[in-house]
């Protein structure tokens, strides 16, 4: 679990901060939400759903078949679709709220990414915040108010009752496992909607909201062609370790292979 602490002069007036490398962050995330700005380009990438989340509806990008797998992150960390949700781009800093609901800028304390030196400052010479931590601080604030608004837009489809569970089977051994906790946009409803409730949707801009998320769904194959890659270079990896300990010669570097070459996984981004 991640360790937030809140940046302060007292704690990191003295401390550096370094730029993240790889996504080896997101890999423990099936789901992660999404900002409202968000949904016209993740649409195109990855299924959109809904989830609840501190008592409320709001979308979400499905990277996973699985809890605690994200396929969109590559056994070295890279991030293998074509967009990058903003929740793990501004890593490792993130909005927290304090007892008076207040958000302040936070940082995970157990990301390996605080150092004493060298780095980048988190306060000037003035103890001010640094112009990259305000950049940041920046982005946060604009994200937080983009999912503020999708939030509310979500609410106003469930009022009108255009979301229902979604029901993801996944093949799992010989039977199949359902994937709990995730909903959709209910088709059927929306089209059969009264024009006076249609209108109201439309002009809140909740139409655009429940298109995306209809029009993504059909990404679920990609997770498929993704949980594949990922198994079959996880088993090759496992046989090149296996061939390497029997071998008495030089080690072998270990590589994912698929067939006769190495697995692309940018061919699936």
């Amino acid at each position: 679990m991640t360790q937030l602490e809140a940046v302060s002069r007292d704690l990191h007036s003295s401390k550096y901060w370094k730029r993240f490398e790889d996504y080896a962050h997101a890999r423990p995330d099936m789901v992660v939400p999404l900002a409202a700005q968000e949904l016209p380009r993740a649409l195109l990438d990855m299924p959109l759903a809904f989830m609840s989340q501190d008592g409320h509806v709001v979308p979400a990008a499905l990277l996973g078949l699985a809890p605690g797998r994200n396929l969109f992150v590559a056994p070295d960390g890279r991030w293998l679709g074509a967009y990058v949700p903003a929740f793990y781009r501004s890593y490792p800093f993130r909005l927290a709220s304090t007892g008076e609901g207040q958000q302040i800028l936070a940082i995970d304390a157990d990301s390996g990414l605080i150092c004493d030196a060298p780095g980048e400052a988190f306060f000037d010479g003035e103890g001010q915040p640094a112009p990259a931590v305000q950049e940041i601080l920046g982005f946060l604030n604009q994200v937080q108010a983009s999912r503020a608004a999708a939030a509310r837009t979500c609410q106003l489809l469930a009022d009108h009752g255009l979301i229902r569970p979604w029901p993801i089977s996944v093949p799992d051994g010989e039977g199949h496992r359902q994937l709990d906790g995730l909903y959709c946009i209910d088709e059927a409803a929306l089209n059969a909607l009264p024009d006076e409730a249609f209108l109201t949707l439309r002009r809140a801009g909740a139409l655009s909201l429940a298109y995306c998320q209809l029009l993504s769904m059909q990404n679920l194959q990609k997770l498929g062609q993704l949980a594949h890659a990922h198994d079959s270079a996880q088993a090759q990896a496992a046989a090149q370790v296996q061939a390497q300990a029997a071998s008495s010669g030089q080690g072998q570097e270990v590589s994912f292979l698929h067939g006769d070459g190495i697995i692309d996984f940018n061919a699936l981004t």
